[in-house]
């Protein structure tokens, strides 16, 4: 078994373990759930133990999987390989979530290591261009349009992977909070807009470390909301569990589809 996946919170490492045996690295004050697999405890303040770990038992392949919160460092837990390489983690840091995570990228590569996307793993969990559930009027594609306009624009400000607009009013931009507390606050500004959330990655984001994710939690927020629609970036969203998410938007009145 040469594959670890460093587990954060939500379905996605468990999907990912269906892509062959993988160690799971649980990070300490990570919320990852219980798996049938060998597990590698690990620190955020301890990068070089888990390098140690990690080439001790032979993984030369690994995959981040799952909702990852910033770390709070404890300086009296740092090793010394963590110290050494804390400049740079700062530095990033500063520059937001891509910067930080194409940092963590190049460390691990330095170490030997191959990094996976999750998409890689399971393409299967990436949706071709087309309507996935229910029928898109073009109200909805001209509200998806805007909302797809706005993210390009706010791309290089390293913002958010989705945005809501209802009859062409951006009413929602995703930020360090995340989709949900967006969608709590639509729900709360713009009830019953029948507007359109659109998620997709960040025109520089990388992939492999953090791809957005759609779900059956994701449409029922999004029906608490009072939207109509979902656009996905095609082949560039996850949908966990496919079937019971379309469902879900069946029984919910919520369209969803891909585009480029």
């Amino acid at each position: 078994m040469n594959r670890a996946i460093i587990a954060g919170a939500g379905l996605l490492p468990e999907l990912l373990l269906k892509a062959g045996p993988a160690y799971i690295v649980r990070l300490e004050g990570v919320a990852s759930e219980p798996l049938d697999a060998p597990d590698i405890p690990a620190k955020f303040e301890q990068f070089g133990k888990l390098f140690s770990d990690l080439h001790a038992q032979g993984v030369t392949e690994l995959c981040f999987a799952g909702a990852l919160s910033r770390p709070e460092f404890n300086p009296a837990l740092l090793d010394p390989e963590t110290m050494v390489l804390l400049p740079r983690l700062m530095a990033s840091f500063a520059k937001g979530d891509d910067e930080l995570l194409r940092e963590i990228v190049a460390i691990f590569e330095e170490q030997g290591f191959t990094v996976l996307g999750a998409g890689a793993l399971r393409p299967d969990l990436l949706a071709d261009e087309g309507v996935i559930a229910g029928e898109i009027i073009e109200a909805q594609q001209n509200d998806a349009d805007r909302a797809r306009s706005v993210l390009h624009a706010l791309g290089p400000l390293d913002v958010g992977q989705g945005a809501v607009v209802a009859k062409g009013q951006v009413i929602g931009i995703e930020t360090l909070q995340g989709t949900d507390a967006m969608l709590r606050f639509v729900a709360v500004s713009a009830p019953n807009s029948g507007g359109v959330l659109v998620k997709r990655p960040k025109p520089s984001q990388d992939l492999r470390m953090d791809i957005p994710v759609i779900g059956p939690s994701t449409i029922m927020k999004v029906a608490e909301a009072g939207l109509s629609g979902i656009e996905i970036a095609a082949n560039g969203v996850l949908i966990l569990d496919r079937e019971a998410t379309i469902a879900a938007a069946e029984a919910a009145d919520v369209s969803i589809w891909a585009a480029t």
